[in-house]
């Protein structure tokens, strides 16, 4: 016979034990860790999280991250054979501009590869810290000419994406496309190239104020003999080139190479501050909690620069979920682009058009504008891209419009020059541009009323009504009138094209 006391301590026992266990996250929560970490979660997606719990979720993320991509390179990318430029008065002017027009159309190609790998990748997070490294280690097909090089060291930045930060400093310095970028690879004894030797200390890994100009030149001394074999195409030291002599950098003194100094920068605790606060920024918000950043740095630096495990925490921690930081960042062009192909569960049978329509939204992929990178957040909305985000938006919408619905070609949406973020072009620039967009688009077809049917909820307006919290991350700042409530159609085209559908 079960007595008044048991029967209270084993109510007890049970709420205790209910309380250790956190509760599913919920629709809106998983929502938000999937629309953060990778490109446009699928209502299918999005549920299947829904029922885990926080920490289930951001382990069941990191746990399925990559270090390959699934998409097969292009054919060249694979090539070992030697790197040949025209070069000299022998060039012959068929010769330069053959040349030409094989690096346009190999840049294209990879910046199609690439969209293709975060349409088809099972783990958008992957995709997500690849970009966010490319980004960070930036290198520009402008410069290094060879989409090859390009391709590689975007193997490498996915290969050590969510492991090692030191390992993947180390690899991404040595990567050819950064030696041809930062001028390393012609730098020597005697006449040092500072260029790499001062990015990697401001903008990889200590920011700005955290070295004296004395360190660069003592540290560009380190990396001289770095180099890369043109029969090859990759990484090579020239003990010939480089100097042994002792250097004094960020207070140390030896006779270090460039592994030797790299490591003595790793060194230093602001290292990871500076890391962390930038990992902040592109997950969490744009205004780090310095307490926060320190305490996930520690974990960092003391976990011997796991990224993975600093993104843990960084997603685990509760100002990732707070109410005031959900729909505060803006997407970016690819994560716009990408993210809306996934969400409306649309399969382009080639990606170049939206490779393409991201290039002319401002992030021309694998062409940085600079050093520093695209600086993202509100930077990427002005009058000219915000026109060119609504246009690509509203032709998606209307993919199942009669035929004959164009993309207008207005200079918003202008073809950007190969390895070179978009700049001013003329109306023919412009039209070859929309032309090419619209190429692809005219490839997808898109069925508003299935898809709002395939949402869940037993009337047209409770699917409308999921579709709405899949397709934005606020209430939109614009009321659906009725009539647009009743046509599905016209339901999609007014979330796609609502200011809301702009954030993450």
């Amino acid at each position: 016979m079960t007595t008044p006391r048991f029967a209270a301590f084993a109510w007890l026992l049970a709420a205790a034990c209910a309380q250790a266990v956190p509760p599913p996250m919920g629709y809106d929560e998983a929502r938000h860790l999937l629309a953060r970490t990778g490109f446009g979660p699928t209502d299918a997606e999005v549920r299947r999280y829904a029922a885990m719990t926080r920490e289930q979720a951001v382990t069941g993320l990191l746990r399925g991250t990559r270090t390959e991509a699934v998409t097969p390179p292009p054919a060249w990318a694979r090539d070992d054979g030697p790197l040949r430029a025209p070069r000299g008065e022998s060039a012959s002017v068929e010769e330069r501009r053959a040349f030409q027009q094989r690096n346009v159309r190999e840049g294209l190609e990879l910046r199609a590869w690439w969209v293709q790998e975060m349409l088809a990748t099972p783990s958008p997070l992957t995709e997500r810290m690849t970009l966010f490294w490319h980004n960070h280690f930036v290198s520009s097909q402008q410069k290094v000419r060879f989409a090859r090089l390009m391709h590689a060291q975007n193997a490498t930045l996915r290969a050590h994406a969510l492991g090692s930060f030191a390992t993947l400093l180390h690899a991404a310095s040595k990567e050819p496309a950064m030696l041809v970028y930062l001028d390393v690879a012609g730098s020597r004894r005697g006449q040092p190239n500072e260029n790499f030797a001062r990015e990697v200390m401001e903008l990889f890994t200590l920011g700005e104020g955290r070295y004296t100009e004395q360190d660069v030149k003592e540290a560009a001394r380190a990396f001289t003999g770095w180099s890369l074999d043109r029969d090859t195409g990759r990484y090579l030291f020239r003990p010939g080139l480089h100097d042994y002599g002792t250097k004094t950098v960020l207070g140390r003194t030896g006779r270090f190479d460039g592994d030797a100094l790299l490591d003595v920068i790793l060194a230093q605790p602001q290292a990871a501050t500076f890391v962390t606060a930038k990992l902040w920024r592109e997950f969490v918000s744009a205004d780090p909690d310095p307490a926060e950043v320190t305490r996930i740095a520690r974990v960092f630096r003391d976990r011997d620069y796991d990224i993975g495990a600093a993104l843990r925490e960084l997603l685990l921690c509760d100002a990732f979920w707070a109410a005031d930081n959900r729909g505060t960042l803006v997407k970016s062009p690819v994560e716009l682009v990408v993210g809306t192909l996934r969400q409306l569960e649309l399969t382009p049978p080639q990606s170049v058009a939206f490779a393409v329509a991201s290039a002319g939204m401002g992030q021309n992929l694998f062409a940085p504008p600079n050093v520093r990178g695209w600086p993202g957040g509100e930077a990427w909305i002005n009058s000219s891209t915000l026109l060119a985000r609504k246009q690509f938006l509203d032709r998606v919408a209307r993919l199942d419009d009669a035929p004959g619905a164009t993309m207008a070609a207005t200079t918003t949406m202008r073809a950007p020059a190969e390895g070179a973020a978009p700049a001013n072009a003329d109306d023919a620039a412009a039209q070859r541009f929309a032309r090419r967009v619209e190429a692809g688009l005219r490839d997808l077809r898109f069925d508003a009323g299935q898809w709002v049917a395939r949402q869940p909820g037993a009337t047209p307006s409770a699917k409308m009504r999921s579709a709405q919290a899949l397709l934005l991350p606020l209430p939109p700042v614009t009321a659906v009138p009725p009539a647009v409530d009743a046509d599905a159609g016209a339901f999609v085209r007014a979330a796609l094209l609502d200011p809301a559908y702009q954030l993450k």
